[in-house]
């Protein structure tokens, strides 16, 4: 019986040696030339990996403005990053004006864990299944997570600037924010007024605002 369990033990341990093709395996830098699945993308041949797709700079800046809620947002996800691809990870850099707010919102692919890189925000997220609201303010160097498929938003509290880097548990959490969803679409006013309850004035000029028609 102990002859037996060394004899698992080694086997145990020399696997990963007697495994070269699997160890071949342990990163896939994404073909952006190929089409995204719900695996990730293609694997960019070996051969031609090289260390740029590891390394990305583009959370060093503030990014483009995303009107009208006076933020602006960088990405480190897939598509601009193709090291992170299969890898189960990717950021984000929020800048906030003053006033300035993420709507609710939500990432059907990844749990969000906000850091505050300066300012003040208040952060929350509402429960799927009970409506229930948690809400914090974060100040700077505090951390909030945001679990995957709740609607969350943040905005800033303070007089001045804000900002605040995420990272998420998917290469591509995607985003659905619900203004976009409600008033970006071709959906007719009449029924968004019916399925929202929202005068429909209201949702006309809304449709407006963010480029929806109908």
């Amino acid at each position: 019986m102990a002859k037996a369990v060394l004899l698992l033990s080694l086997s145990l341990l020399l696997l990963p040696f007697a495994c070269p093709a699997q160890l071949a395996k342990e990163f896939c830098v994404a073909d952006l030339a190929s089409s995204d699945t719900p695996a990730g993308y293609p694997c960019k041949p070996q051969a031609a990996v090289t260390a740029d797709d590891f390394y990305y700079r583009g959370l060093g800046t503030t990014g483009p403005a995303i009107n009208p809620f006076k933020i602006s947002l960088s990405s480190a996800f897939v598509t601009n990053f193709p090291g992170v691809n299969g890898l189960g990870i990717s950021a984000a850099r929020v800048d906030f004006a003053v006033g300035g707010v993420v709507p609710l919102h939500w990432h059907p692919a990844a749990t969000e864990l906000i850091f505050v890189l300066e300012g003040t925000l208040s952060c929350g997220f509402i429960s799927a299944t009970s409506n229930r609201v948690y809400t914090k303010t974060l100040y700077k160097g505090d951390l909030m997570v945001l679990p995957q498929g709740q609607q969350h938003f943040q905005y800033n509290l303070g007089n001045t600037t804000a900002a605040a880097l995420s990272t998420y548990s998917s290469h591509n959490p995607v985003v659905q924010t619900l203004d976009f969803a409600l008033f970006a679409n071709n959906l007719p006013s009449e029924v968004v007024n019916k399925v929202t309850l929202l005068d429909e004035l209201e949702v006309r000029k809304l449709k407006a605002l963010f480029g929806g028609t109908g």
